[in-house]
């Protein structure tokens, strides 16, 4: 499947919502991909031919959509899913970072125990807006000794500067669309 097709076949499945989730915002909204199940198996297929020679050990998923296709891609490589959680909602010993947002802060964790020093890890998340939070869960998991191959999204929103933010750092970043 060419990275043309599938592009085309997720802007057919994604709502834009005027004013969401505050005026003047046109949010991307990615739950209708997820009616199509022959759709979210291409996608997971695109993500595994888009990082199949990354030397990937583990799979990072950001809360919470990257739930959705993280661990369809940790099958497809038969790799580990490993979730980066919101502060509070893991019940082992966690590792947390906190990072600035727009306005205030936000803290995510990751279970200590799930990370090896030396893993190769590959974050996902299903949109990049401005790239923090994907940031601040590669610098999570490096807090432990993991190495970031790198980031892969549904849905790049190039307006915001995410990938410029990322790539300041890491050099491998794949979108399977990008607005």
């Amino acid at each position: 499947m060419s990275s043309n097709d599938i592009s085309q076949r997720i802007d057919q499945h994604i709502r834009d919502v005027a004013d969401f989730p505050k005026p003047g915002i046109l949010f991307k909204d990615l739950t209708p991909i997820l009616l199509n199940p022959s759709l979210c198996a291409d996608i997971s297929t695109s993500f595994a031919e888009m990082v199949k020679d990354w030397e990937i050990d583990m799979i990072c998923g950001v809360e919470s959509r990257g739930f959705f296709f993280g661990p369809l891609l940790s099958q497809q490589l038969d790799r580990p899913f490993i979730p980066v959680r919101k502060a509070g909602k893991l019940p082992g010993e966690t590792a947390s970072y906190t990072y600035d947002l727009e306005y205030g802060s936000a803290t995510i964790e990751v279970h200590k125990e799930d990370v090896k020093k030396g893993q190769r890890i590959l974050v996902h998340d299903d949109l990049l807006a401005t790239g923090g939070t994907a940031l601040a869960s590669a610098k999570l998991l490096e807090s432990l000794g993991a190495e970031i191959v790198g980031f892969c999204f549904v849905v790049e929103l190039s307006f915001l500067g995410g990938r410029k933010k990322i790539q300041e750092e890491y050099e491998r970043l794949g979108s399977l669309i990008v607005y």
